[in-house]
């Protein structure tokens, strides 16, 4: 049976059913839930990459700020703000409104063109898109304290090194996602020998055996094995060689729920992503 979740979700105390983004000027950067997908995943011999459950649920756990237009920024090398040269191919997204050197050091900033509101304890971790390596550049993440902030933030990426990079036109610079900003105070760390939990030892070493003996028989090419590929312990959520029974919250797949615009936050209901816009999240959500 599929586990439903409820409208809100309780995490360390606090409930995640909000986002609303303020559209601050005009024109904004167009927000969208990120893809699963990955253009080198895809690439990969009979898209393997997919295989990890894990990866692709990151790749989707968020909203992407997608760019409006190609942005292009050399590095020289140098800690000066005009040490960045940057040329935007549309003169609509010139000047502050887009990207910009401001703080020097080889960062390259990005104004999101949204003023962000979460709900009491939750905060937007801005950062890179997930998985998503750009050559050259790296993003720096931010925590931001999106419950009570009446201003904006930025998004910036650090050079690696001198040289030139190009953020292409619809193009993420910036991943959204949202996290209980104080929960992990909450946490205590332990550091237990498996031993002292008997059950999921067994668990454990029954997966190891099963684990370690179709290795061996792909090792050997043994016909029924290649043909099987790969273990589906994780994907499926069940079929675990110690008979445990299946997470109900298992999921092998994520889509979050596309921004939608209202003209007021006031009209907006308790499960939302507004733009100013809101992003609707769902009343509940399955997974079949």
């Amino acid at each position: 049976m599929p586990y439903v979740f409820p409208r809100a979700f309780a995490l360390g105390g606090r409930i995640l059913n909000r986002l609303t983004c303020y559209q601050i000027r005009d024109q904004a950067p167009r927000l969208a839930a990120a893809p699963g997908d990955r253009s080198w995943m895809d690439a990969t011999a009979k898209r393997g990459a997919y295989r990890c459950i894990p990866l692709t649920i990151a790749n989707a756990m968020g909203w992407e700020l997608l760019s409006p237009a190609r942005v292009t920024a050399e590095w020289n090398g140098g800690g000066e703000l005009g040490d960045i040269t940057i040329t935007i191919d549309d003169p609509a997204w010139g000047g502050d409104k887009l990207a910009t050197s401001h703080f020097g050091y080889g960062i390259l900033t990005f104004s999101t063109g949204y003023l962000f509101r979460t709900d009491l304890g939750i905060g937007v971790w801005a950062r890179g898109t997930p998985n998503r390596p750009k050559d050259g550049i790296a993003p720096l993440d931010g925590i931001i304290e999106t419950d009570w902030l009446p201003f904006t933030f930025t998004m910036n990426w650090q050079f690696t090194r001198p040289g030139r990079v190009t953020f292409e036109r619809d193009e993420p610079f910036c991943f959204l996602t949202l996290l209980a900003y104080r929960a992990l105070e909450e946490v205590q760390p332990e550091i237990v020998p498996i031993g002292s939990d008997s059950q999921l030892s067994a668990q454990h070493q029954a997966w190891r055996t099963a684990r370690l003996g179709f290795i061996d028989r792909l090792a050997k090419n043994e016909a029924e094995t290649v043909r099987q590929g790969w273990q589906k312990f994780y994907v499926r959520g069940d079929g675990n060689p110690s008979g445990t029974a299946p997470s109900a919250t298992h999921t092998s797949k994520v889509k979050l729920a596309e921004p939608i615009r209202r003209e007021s936050s006031a009209s907006a209901g308790p499960n939302s992503v507004v733009t100013g816009i809101t992003a609707q999240l769902p009343e509940d959500a399955s997974q079949p």
